[in-house]
């Protein structure tokens, strides 16, 4: 608490009092908004490796359209709901998942960016 109640800096440092409160986790579940998520981009394949603290496997749901990966889990004190740009398209249905002590994997067989069209 501060002492002196004509120092113009209260309303500042309250405010960020107030926001530093709100970041950090005071018990109440809330919203994930700095998943830790790597992407590897290897010669034939696509690596994504996200931090997932405190779910389950079962808690997880991941969907992808070739060129954003959606991740989302719900455990007992966050959720998580991050939409990942992938950097080159994927063939989505090649995916495979595993999740291991709170670290997801998922891993895409790259897809051509484009097709070859026959003109007839």
């Amino acid at each position: 608490m501060r002492d002196d109640p004509d120092d113009p800096f209260d309303d500042f440092f309250d405010g960020i009092e107030r926001m530093m409160n709100e970041m950090t986790d005071d018990g109440a579940a809330g919203f994930a908004s700095e998943t830790h998520v790597d992407v590897y981009n290897d010669d034939d394949q696509l690596r994504v490796v996200a931090d997932l603290p405190g779910v389950t496997k079962d808690a997880i749901t991941l969907q992808c359209d070739g060129t954003v990966l959606t991740i989302s889990a719900a455990g007992d004190r966050r959720e998580y709901d991050e939409r990942i740009q992938l950097p080159t398209r994927v063939d989505e249905h090649s995916a495979d998942a595993s999740f291991n002590n709170g670290i997801l994997q998922v891993s895409f067989q790259k897809s051509d960016d484009s097709a070859a069209i026959d003109v007839e």
